[in-house]
């Protein structure tokens, strides 16, 4: 589910597609010209190739004999992919992401606390209070804020003790930490760490149904500020995201 490491013009050439796609700037079901646009792009045809195949494994373009290239309907795309979910923020699609990752989230992460709570060990709460210091660290720093968040989360799901629920984060990561970023950057005056206070809190003592019930308030408190940004974080990284 990680973003495509690529760098160089391989790299440009895949984010600038990608997006193009995602945003609909190039529709579901055109035809991609792939000379045309290797040539658009000032790029050989190799390159264009190998950047049509890291895309192809996102699901956006696939190729056929007499048909070409083409972009799928978004039904094939991969919506757990973080590139994907990034250019769909940044091309205007960020309120139906956010929103559908809040519902995914409000039907996993409560019974999630409720298991940690049940289950966790001395280690897993280390790594809970140490997650939560480095989110009250990170002093307006919105990377850093959405990976203390993100690891707080990992930590919880590995808390269960159920081998499937922990590598589940990363399903909900690459989405999480968008989410993170976005509400981080434009709501700096947001402080994340009394709610997951509380959640770490009812771990610890080992209530579940407190963990739940802090959880929920989490996850509610999380939505409004998805919703509340959202609008403007869109507007502003599609200024920033050419192609």
């Amino acid at each position: 589910m990680a973003a495509y490491a690529g760098r160089g013009i391989h790299g440009q050439v895949v984010e600038a597609l990608g997006y193009r796609i995602v945003s609909g700037r190039i529709a579901q079901g055109d035809t991609i010209d792939v000379r045309s646009v290797a040539e658009e792009m000032d790029i050989s045809l190799t390159v264009m190739r190998e950047s049509l195949k890291v895309l192809a494994g996102k699901g956006l373009i696939d190729s056929r004999q007499k048909r070409g290239t083409f972009v799928q309907s978004e039904r094939e795309w991969n919506f757990l992919d973080a590139d994907v979910i990034r250019w769909r923020v940044a091309g205007g699609h960020g309120a139906k992401l956010l929103g559908d990752l809040a519902e995914v989230r409000a039907i996993i992460e409560p019974a999630v606390a409720r298991h940690a709570a049940a289950r966790r060990s001395e280690r897993d709460l280390v790594a809970l209070e140490e997650a939560l210091g480095a989110m009250g660290r990170t002093e307006g720093d919105a990377e850093a804020a959405a990976g203390a968040d993100t690891a707080f989360h990992r930590a919880l799901f590995r808390a269960t003790g159920n081998d499937l629920l922990a590598r589940f984060d990363l399903l909900l990561e690459p989405g999480l930490r968008e989410r993170d970023l976005l509400v981080h950057t434009h709501r700096q005056d947001d402080d994340p760490v009394p709610s997951h206070r509380a959640v770490l809190d009812a771990v610890r003592d080992a209530d579940p149904d407190r963990a739940h019930a802090a959880m929920t308030e989490l996850l509610d408190k999380a939505g409004a500020d998805a919703e509340t940004v959202t609008g403007r974080a869109a507007t502003g990284m599609r200024t920033v995201t050419g192609g």
